[in-house]
């Protein structure tokens, strides 16, 4: 009896169950927004895009199974590989910019005493303009005429130099415009981590005579290792996926100088009508992001 007495009182009361039971519904229910929103725009489209790989179709009245010959044709286009080697380039040089500026930026943002608010305010207000607005405005700054650019270099006695016309400066020229457009949103994150670094251990390397540079290398990277890791992740998923500065700029030119796999993608879908060939560039591109992704996460994991 004082067995099944001690039992009965461990169990969880009737009304305890249903506000518990509520609770979970609640939950559930505004978790449910966020999941249709997924649904819709991320997990279904990334089925479709699986299946159209494998058709020829016009979306209209025509759709038929082709198997591995969206493949076979991209394979054949002399544009694929030079696509693939663009974004690959572009992503590296994007890491040495994009990647570590921000991070610079940051940095000096925090060692600052005055003006930090303002200063804030204008390290993202690119972030705050339309992409399409920057990339045109950066289109002026290039040009070979009356460009900024160019104008500047004028006053330096450096001649004009054809920044989107030629094949040696024209990719660099888009890494320029993507690094100052996510200037301001890489900034700020790296900011927010550099503000929960605790005062006292900066006060301990400044005892111990550390200088700035000491203090960002012993102190601030090794606090900061995990956000430095995810941004990085962050930094090489977009790049690798780069498509409105060539749409915008160059049109994949000079001389395919500047086409990328996104951008390739979306010739081979709306340029030249063959949906199946471009939902084949994506599919291919999302499993390098997916292989890409899961091994870098296990190899930080392991490290960390």
């Amino acid at each position: 009896m004082t067995t099944l007495s001690a039992k009965g009182d461990r169990r969880r009361p009737p009304g305890a169950m249903r506000r518990a039971l509520s609770r979970n519904l609640t939950a559930y229910g505004f978790l449910s927004g966020a999941l249709i929103c997924f649904a819709f725009f991320s997990w279904i489209p990334m089925v479709r895009e699986f299946i159209l790989s494998f058709q020829k179709t016009n979306f209209v009245n025509s759709t038929e199974w082709v198997g591995l010959e969206n493949f076979r044709t991209i394979f054949a286009d002399s544009a694929f590989f030079a696509a693939w080697a663009n974004t690959l380039v572009f992503t590296g040089l994007a890491l040495v910019f994009g990647y570590v500026v921000p991070f610079i930026a940051a940095i000096v943002l925090n060692e600052l005493r005055h003006a930090k608010s303002y200063l804030r305010l204008i390290v993202y207000l690119p972030v705050m303009l339309p992409p399409a607005v920057a990339v045109l405005l950066f289109k002026w700054f290039y040009d070979p005429g009356p460009g900024l650019f160019n104008q500047v270099l004028g006053f330096v006695g450096i001649p004009p130099l054809s920044w989107l016309d030629s094949t040696t400066t024209a990719l660099p020229s888009l890494v320029i415009v993507s690094t100052w457009m996510n200037l301001g949103t890489g900034t700020l994150i790296y900011l927010a981590a550099l503000q929960s670094i605790p005062s006292e251990l900066y006060e301990a390397a400044e005892l111990d005579g550390a200088g700035l540079f000491k203090r960002v290398w012993h102190v601030t990277i090794p606090q900061t290792r995990l956000i430095l890791l995810v941004m990085l992740l962050l930094q090489i998923v977009a790049t690798m996926q780069v498509f409105i500065e060539p749409f915008l700029l160059t049109g994949g030119g000079p001389e395919n100088a500047t086409m990328t796999v996104a951008y390739l993608m979306y010739q081979y879908a709306f340029s030249f009508g063959n949906f199946g060939g471009g939902g084949a560039l994506g599919l291919m591109l999302m499993l390098v992001l997916i292989v890409f992704s899961a091994f870098y996460l296990r190899l930080s994991r392991d490290r960390t």
